[in-house]
């Protein structure tokens, strides 16, 4: 008798979930990074305005000496 050979063609379903699961995790990584990117980010352009203000207040106390 001649024995018929499955040929494996496509994932299986506990490989299609790892993959899932592995993208799943970088995903959250780079959400988790980003976040922390944007709230160096927001302090230091809070940082620059107040400093900017401080700039303003001096030279316009400056310009009424004048």
């Amino acid at each position: 008798m001649k024995k018929i050979q499955k040929s494996k063609k496509g994932f299986t379903l506990v490989e299609m979930v790892l993959v899932i699961a592995i993208i799943v995790i970088l995903a959250a990584v780079l959400v988790l990074g980003i976040g922390a990117y944007l709230k160096k980010a927001r302090a230091a352009a809070s940082s620059v305005k107040e400093h900017n203000s401080s700039v303003e207040v001096v030279n316009k106390a400056i310009d009424d000496a004048l």
